[in-house]
């Protein structure tokens, strides 16, 4: 058994509101370089942990963590729709056994998924049904959040069920780095949008999907004009993040509040703890080295955009 990981930023903006075409090609070899070393590995099974952005997870039931025992993307922003081919059998197992090390994971026979998990598989596998895949949700935009440590506890519970596995076992990481889109929050939102927020946004009208898509498009075409519209880019925070695991030091994140991380990189910023259980997962299985590192602050993307990957090394 071996294992290779990749983390990757996602953007629902893409094709909407793209850099200068250098910037494109440029992210674009990144993510083909990427594409090569995982076909290379020839992976069995994917473990993807990714967020939600109020398309499949609501305020009716609001979990810190869950696995799609099942599941479907719902094709936002130009993303691939349709059912992610989850072994069932290995879901439940993988389900019982991470609860075994006390991590509360919920599941899911009917996850609904967007474009966080859908763009790394369509980029970086060709398409949502190449791979058995194991989804894994970690809530990063509605508070209460999950903090590090229990993400990174997450991400150990999840190594120790992988590596009694026979499968060379690809892992990826969907979101971050920096970055605060205009994502709805309860409190400070109007009586339509609550009622959204609290579960009737699952099944959204097609134009209210337009139209919520068109806010989003709308504010990165401002924030490119103008980056003092929503939260900065934070470069200096990304570039830190990245190094702490590449050298594999996840514990001191621990120290990392959530308070402290919106104030530092943006409130959408939690996504980034899809990266931290994604190499916790690692850790967990092995030794690792780090590999293919980029960096690039895209304004148009409202992103600090990141790709790393790393593999283990016994």
């Amino acid at each position: 058994m071996n294992a290779y990981l990749h983390c990757l930023s996602h953007t629902p903006l893409v094709g909407y509101v793209d850099p200068a075409q250098e910037v494109l090609d440029e992210v674009n070899g990144v993510i083909s370089e990427a594409r090569a070393r995982i076909a290379a590995f020839d992976p069995e099974l994917v473990v993807l942990f990714a967020p939600d952005h109020y398309n499949g997870f609501f305020y009716d039931v609001m979990p810190p963590f869950c696995l799609g025992i099942g599941a479907t993307s719902i094709g936002d922003f130009s993303s691939a729709a349709g059912v992610l081919p989850v072994p069932t059998a290995l879901a439940e197992a993988c389900a019982h056994s991470v609860m075994k090390s006390g991590i509360d994971l919920a599941v899911s026979y009917c996850m609904q998924v967007d474009h966080g998990f859908a763009q790394p598989l369509e980029l970086l596998l060709g398409g949502l049904d190449k791979l058995p895949v194991l989804p894994v949700f970690i809530n990063g935009v509605a508070t209460p959040l999950p903090g590090f440590q229990r993400t990174r506890m997450l991400g150990e519970a999840m190594g120790r069920f992988l590596s009694t596995l026979n499968k060379r076992v690809l892992i990826l990481g969907s979101g971050g780095l920096s970055h605060q889109p205009p994502v709805p929050e309860l409190a400070k939102v109007d009586a339509h949008m609550r009622d959204r927020l609290l579960g009737s946004g699952k099944q959204l009208p097609p134009d209210e999907r337009e139209l919520r898509q068109r806010r989003v498009i709308e504010a990165a075409e401002r924030f490119v004009e103008d980056q003092k519209t929503l939260h900065p880019l934070n470069p200096i925070w990304d570039n830190q993040f990245m190094t702490l695991l590449e050298q594999g030091r996840l514990t001191e994140l621990d120290a990392i509040s959530n308070e402290e991380l919106s104030a530092i990189a943006g409130k959408s910023t939690h996504e980034v703890k899809t990266w931290a259980a994604a190499f916790a997962t690692l850790a967990a299985m092995g030794r690792y080295r780090a590999e293919g590192r980029y960096y690039r602050p895209i304004p148009e993307w409202i992103a600090g955009f990141g790709s790393l990957s790393a593999m283990t090394t016994n």
